[in-house]
């Protein structure tokens, strides 16, 4: 089984050793002194007490890469438009795309049962590009809940999870991803198939909405923006407000808002993503966790004032970068 990682950084490249360790015939798309480090040396992984090192195919231009089953798209969301292209170049009439990314996807209404089916959303896929150069039909969807990072170039640290959330956008359980979550697990990554795997993305993105644009605007860790009462109530409010997006798109929580900012209060001091990207001078994924849920919420009339509020103020901080 052939399967790419495109964009192996920190999630990328944890996944492609384990999917190596599977015996998948593994190819990484990086670049700069990762990809680099990663040719000479092959990828380390430290998780808990085990370090190990595998050498898969390593590459910076994905055409090296040739025909993929299975390519997981590992580059954050924003970006993606500009690489697919070169995602398309390993795609063949078979092959599978997994969107390993945070934020609302490209496909979200791909065949949904909604007023709303097969509608493009422009905060993530501006004119259609990634419809048209990745068409839906080849995806599965995904969720991811590791934590990792890069120690050094070629040196990748996880922690928290070892769980990667799979789900077909119309529900079934089809023959490639029971093969796909078979040699996920067989890598050792817990990679359970839903049967709903937009109530999944949900989940997770409730949090990432509103606590990673106000890390940026503040500064603040995970710790401090789940228990000091200022910034918890700006989360919380932002959280209740996307919450009317979802249910109007026919999504329901298994849990109450406060519920689910203490699973965000278990990051504990860390910085979120955002932040950290923030800090490293990196352009920001603010449309795929809130441009998006503002567009939603014109789309399904549902009110968002500080939603709006935030999004404009974590814009204008981006252009500082």
């Amino acid at each position: 089984m052939k399967i790419a990682v495109f964009g192996a950084g920190a999630i990328g490249a944890y996944l492609g050793v384990r999917l190596h360790q599977a015996g998948a015939e593994v190819s990484l798309i990086a670049r700069g002194a990762h990809l680099e480090a990663m040719k000479r040396n092959g990828v380390t992984l430290k998780e808990g007490d085990e370090t190990v090192t595998v050498r898969p195919i390593v590459t910076g231009d994905a055409r090296q890469a040739g025909i993929q089953d299975y390519i997981f798209i590992s580059v954050k969301a924003h970006t993606l438009p500009e690489a697919a292209d070169n995602v398309a170049a390993m795609m063949g009439p078979e092959t599978t795309l997994i969107t390993a990314q945070n934020g609302v996807p490209y496909w979200y209404f791909h065949g949904l049962d909604s007023p709303w089916r097969d509608r493009v959303i422009e905060s993530v896929d501006p004119g259609g590009r990634l419809w048209r150069t990745l068409p839906p039909e080849h995806v599965i969807g995904s969720v991811l809940y590791p934590w990792a990072e890069i120690s050094a170039p070629g040196i990748v640290e996880a922690a928290a999870s070892n769980r990667f959330v799979i789900g077909e956008p119309d529900g079934t359980e089809s023959a490639r991803i029971k093969k796909l979550s078979g040699i996920m697990q067989a890598g050792r990554l817990d990679a359970p198939i839903t049967k709903h795997i937009r109530t999944e993305l949900w989940v997770k993105l409730w949090g990432n909405l509103s606590f990673n644009p106000i890390s940026v605007l503040t500064g603040s860790t995970i710790d401090r923006l789940t228990q000091e009462p200022g910034l918890r109530a700006v989360a919380r409010a932002m959280m209740v407000e996307a919450e009317s997006v979802a249910n109007a798109l026919g999504v329901r929580f298994g849990m109450d808002v406060d519920q689910r900012i203490s699973i965000t209060k278990l990051g504990g001091a860390r910085k979120t993503s955002t932040l950290q990207d923030f800090e490293r001078g990196k352009t920001l994924e603010i449309d795929p966790l809130l441009g998006a849920i503002v567009e939603l919420g014109e789309l399904t009339g549902c009110e968002l004032p500080l939603c709006r509020a935030i999004l404009a103020m974590v814009r204008e901080r981006a252009k500082r970068l």
